[in-house]
């Protein structure tokens, strides 16, 4: 097989007393994503992309759930250890699509900074092989109401 492509969510709270992490990078913010790690869903998101376009399952099955040594863990650790598993399998990335549906705050000044941290956890050769972009829930629903963060990640992987 050539290329095989992954599909990737998540979503978490949001709760007072934690910082926001998103992208990789801290966001100025009153609330926080909720979670075991600091709960970045946008590299969660990236991450079960990869899992899945390498049919490797997702980021419960390959880090589990409620681990004492996941707690507080920067999701970027996490990237770090499946780009190891796609260089084992000899996958390289094509690129990599995601969106944050976030009602507040707005992304958009932090968007390039996310991308510049994936850009370079992943050694991708070319800033356009990461495409991060941000959008509202339109006030519908918990995400609309503000109560968490969702993203959604696609990748594209080309066998060596």
């Amino acid at each position: 097989m050539g290329f095989r492509i992954g599909y990737g969510y998540d979503i978490h709270p949001l709760i007072i007393g934690r910082p926001l992490i998103l992208g990789g990078i801290s966001i100025p913010f009153d609330k926080g994503l909720d979670g075991d790690s600091d709960a970045d869903v946008a590299i969660h998101a990236i991450i079960d992309a990869l899992l899945g376009g390498l049919g490797a399952g997702d980021i419960g099955r390959k880090f589990g759930v409620g681990k004492p040594e996941l707690l507080g863990i920067s999701s970027i650790k996490l990237l770090e250890k499946v780009y190891q598993q796609l260089l084992e399998a000899e996958y390289s990335i094509v690129n990599i699509d995601v969106t944050i549906i976030a009602e507040a705050p707005k992304l958009s000044e932090y968007i390039p900074l996310m991308q510049t941290q994936v850009f370079k956890t992943l050694y991708l050769s070319n800033p356009t092989m990461i495409n991060i972009k941000a959008t509202t829930a339109k006030k519908i629903g918990p995400l609309g109401a503000g109560e968490g963060i969702a993203a959604i990640a696609v990748a594209l992987l080309e066998k060596k």
